[in-house]
Order: structure tokens, then sequence, then C-alpha cells
């Protein structure tokens, strides 16, 4: 049974009207417009950028490896700063180490091909996975888990389990925002936004971790690929194999970092049938930090 607390607002009419507008704005642009903002090199305008973002959101640079906000390049350096290594411990063998610092957005069980996106609002297993049935039937009646991360929050994904990667897949789409009103009020938000699936073959089976694009996400990126998303003139979605050992293989350990966000956005963990028990105090809405045991797995 899927796990989910609805504390979404009521419908209201002015929340409405921002649905509508955001239907309508150039999401692309927009996020282009962004990813340029972010990265001028300006010293005066880049760390007026980076004091008023610590300032609004409460960053706590003690955990940041740099900890001088004067010291990054440019903005966007600052937002996918890396921790202290002691900053995030990662849990042991038996548990599912969440992916990112965020909040819990959903999680539990997936019925056939149907995931929970919020209460009452369903999507799509194998769209999410880029729209090929036999992708996703490995993970038909498995598990899920997914984090938002807010903009305060570390913006590095890393390794639920340890894995060697042998697909990724990059779907192009919409980039709505994925904040708790939108993913409330969008129908198959994850299934419409550009995304980037990555599926790896771990010692438990196969797991595929997804990172899905939002408006103003400069780009998304990954260890072994670099920026991937998003990218012009993409209508389909592109799938890139790596080979299981040799030569190109891309093998990581849990809690190593697989990608990032060139700001918020939102990591789906997908695995398939088997034990595995959830974290008994995990409900939608609590905060979550990298590396904490999410589930324990038999």
């Amino acid at each position: 049974m899927s796990l989910n607390r609805d504390t979404r607002p009521p419908a209201t009419l002015s929340r409405r009207l921002r649905q509508a507008t955001l239907r309508a704005l150039p999401h692309h642009l927009l996020s282009a417009l962004m990813r340029a903002a972010t990265r001028v090199r300006l010293a005066a305008w880049k760390n007026w950028q980076i004091r008023w973002f610590v300032h609004r959101y409460g960053v706590d640079m003690d955990l940041a490896e740099v900890r001088d906000p004067r010291a990054f390049e440019h903005f966007n350096a600052f937002f996918t700063r890396a921790l202290r290594a002691d900053a995030r411990p990662v849990c042991g063998d038996d548990g599912l180490a969440c992916p990112a610092d965020g909040f819990m957005s959903a999680f539990g069980a997936i019925h056939d091909d149907t995931l929970l996106q919020a209460k009452g609002s369903h999507y799509s297993l194998s769209a999410l996975l880029g729209g090929d049935p036999a992708r996703a039937a490995p993970f038909r009646n498995g598990h899920f888990a997914t984090v938002y991360l807010s903009p305060r929050d570390y913006h590095r994904v890393h390794m639920p389990l340890a894995g060697t990667l042998r697909e990724m897949v990059h779907v192009p789409g919409r980039l709505f925002s994925v904040n708790e009103e939108s993913v409330g009020a969008v129908p198959g938000l994850f299934t419409r936004n550009e995304r980037v699936a990555s599926l790896f073959d771990t010692a438990r089976g196969p797991m595929a971790v997804v990172l899905v694009g939002a408006v103003f996400v400069g780009s998304i990126e990954l260890v072994w690929a670099g920026p991937v998303a998003p990218a012009r003139g993409v209508r389909t979605a592109v799938a890139r194999t790596w080979p299981g050992e040799g030569p190109g293989a891309v093998r990581l350990e849990r809690g190593a970092e697989m990608g990032r966000f060139n700001m918020g956005s939102t990591a789906i963990v997908v695995l398939p049938p088997g034990p595995l028990t959830w974290r008994a105090d995990l409900a939608p809405g609590i905060p979550v930090r990298m590396g904490e045991a999410l589930a324990t797995l038999g």
C-alpha cells in the first residue's frame, strides 16, 4: 500500500490562477536566462547573489567544503557546492540511502505500472522511464521514493545503493515547478517534465534514479556524462548504454555522487519487488538528508 498524507491546501481561485500562469510561461527560456544569470563571474554581482541567498534561506556554510561565500567563482558554483566529507554519513549495507537533501514527497509501493504523485494523483512508471514498457517491467509492483529538493538544500544527488550503470535515458519535456503545490495540481507532472533516468545493476537487482527537471533548473549534470538536460532540439527520448565491465564501465558506491541539479528539483528512486521495510517515522513532508536510511532491505 502506498503511503501518503495529504498536506496540500484546498484549491482556491488564486491557486488556480497561479497554476494557469505557470502553464503559460516559456519554461525553457526562463531556465536559460537563469542559467546565464547564475554564471556571471563579476565579483560584485555574484557576491551579492550569494549573500542574499545565504541570508534568505538560512544556509549553513559551516557544512560546506568551502565555507567562504566569496570564494565561489559564480552563484551556480555556490549553489552546487560540495559538503564537508563528514557532513552526511551514509547508512549501512542493509539500508536504502536517501539520494539527496530535501523533503519526502511520496513513497511506497508501485501498483503494476502506477506510482503515487500526490493524494488522488498518480502517474505511469513506463512514461517516467521514457515510454518503454520493457524498461519498466522489472520495477512493476516494486517500490519508489520521491525526494523534493528546495532551493535551500544541498543540490548534489548520490547513490542510494552501490551499482553499475547500465543505461541512461534523457526524456525531453516541459519544466513545470515541482514544489508541493504544483505536484498536487499538475497531473502526471513527473512524466511531463524533462528528466534523466539512470538505470543501474545492483547486488539487490535493478535500480533506477530519475532526476526530474523544473523551471529555473539551469541543467542536470551526471558525473559520467556532464551536462545532460535541458538539450535543444531533442523531441524524443534518447537512450545510451554502458558496458557492465572493462573500459568505459561506470561503477559507483553507495553514497557516491552521481549528479547534481543546477537549481532545485526532484529525485525519484525506483526499485523492483522484494523485501523492503520503510523507516517507521518516514512520512510525506518531513525533511530528509542525503545518506540516511529511508528503508531497510531484506
